[in-house]
């Protein structure tokens, strides 16, 4: 007969902290053990290995620890809330223009039109 583990219940999402994950990423870097057998060694699914490695590597431990890609979310959303702004000021920039150009092109004075030179009845120029 095998062994067998029944895993109940969903329980909590395990929180790791930044030294908890870097300390197993670099056991995956050590190229000792398969990622598969320290996945199963710390209870987690490979796959947020590779995703913490991957991290770690394209923006060392900061990455790791915000467990967010280099730049975080909250500077995401400042960019984002700063290129609204901008374009709410260049909309308003572009319609004074408008209004500029139509008040320009009024107050003007428009060319005047010369009749057209009548030519003499003999036909000479």
């Amino acid at each position: 007969m095998s062994d067998f583990e029944i895993i109940t219940g969903g329980g909590r999402r395990r929180r790791w902290s930044a030294s908890e994950k870097l300390r197993i990423v670099e056991e995956i870097l050590d190229g000792r053990e398969t990622v598969s057998v320290i996945a199963r060694r710390h209870g987690v699914a490979p796959n947020l290995l590779y995703r913490w490695r991957r991290l770690m590597l394209e923006g060392g431990a900061v990455a790791v620890s915000g467990d967010d890609a280099v730049t975080s979310d909250r500077t995401v959303r400042q960019m984002e809330e700063r290129i609204r702004e901008l374009e709410r000021l260049l909309g308003r920039k572009t319609l004074e223009n408008e209004i500029l150009k139509d008040a320009l092109a009024k107050a003007r004075p428009k060319k005047p039109t010369w009749p057209p030179l009548s030519r003499p009845k003999d036909g000479s120029r």
